[in-house]
């Protein structure tokens, strides 16, 4: 098959409004000069448009015309480094996803350990934030979920006794396994973060592990993140007021 055949297949198997790169092409090496003409055909055409260099998308069209990607897809490029993911967006527009907040913020965070990753473009603005380890496939969305207990007390808009129920079920959704490897990477994370993580494991009686949290803890550490125990009755257990 040619090359300019192979990408409009490819072409063909992505949504309308989704982001992709020549990596997501399947193009070999020796083929992108060819591939690259190819692109820019398809561009002139109309079928597909570029959102900045190596990052292209399908228009979308709709009765009031083309719609540009979501602020998501336009972003989700920058999370990949050669088809691995290397970060994750964070801070209140993860929250809000999460249903934590009804805020969406001007400006995104996008959590990487190996870099800095800034954006600023297509009426987009994103800015490095830190992540505690190295952001994979695999371990992100355990990433997103500490993140939200670090950041719990200073959630803007966020109902804490809604938010402590929307945390308590997602954490119930997890395997047994994956509440492991979630307690390991929050071993890198603040106290006060692991320490709501334990109140909120215990409330949902997932015991196991337990004691590796609070031998990382100093017993005489109090944390203040504004939480009554009416609404999370476990807190006292691990000295949080």
């Amino acid at each position: 098959m040619k090359v300019a055949q192979k990408i409009e297949k490819k072409i063909d198997s992505i949504k309308e409004g989704e982001t992709f790169t020549y990596q997501q092409l399947s193009i070999d090496n020796s083929e992108y000069q060819t591939a690259a003409k190819s692109i820019e055909r398809l561009i002139k055409k109309g079928i597909i448009k570029r959102i900045s260099p190596g990052i292209f998308y399908k228009p979308k069209q709709t009765v009031f015309g083309e719609l540009l990607p979501n602020n998501e897809e336009i972003i989700k490029p920058y999370l990949f480094k050669n088809g691995k993911r290397i970060a994750y967006i964070t801070g209140t527009l993860l929250y809000n996803k999460l249903g934590l907040t009804s805020q969406i913020p001007q400006t995104i965070k996008i959590a990487c350990r190996e870099s800095e990753i800034k954006l600023n473009k297509s009426n987009i603005k994103a800015i490095p934030a830190k992540s505690y380890v190295d952001v994979t496939n695999k371990n992100y969305q355990y990433l997103e979920i500490l993140d939200a207990i670090k950041d719990f007390k200073n959630i803007q808009g966020l109902n804490k006794e809604n938010g402590i129920i929307i945390l308590l079920n997602i954490l119930k959704k997890f395997k047994q396994e994956e509440i492991g490897e979630i307690i390991k990477y929050s071993l890198k994370y603040p106290p006060r973060t692991r320490a709501l993580l334990g109140a909120f494991l215990e409330a949902n009686n997932l015991k196991d592990n337990l004691k590796e949290l609070q031998k990382s803890l100093n017993p005489l550490s109090v944390y203040s993140l504004g939480i009554r125990k009416m609404i999370l009755p476990t807190i006292e257990n691990w000295k949080i007021k």
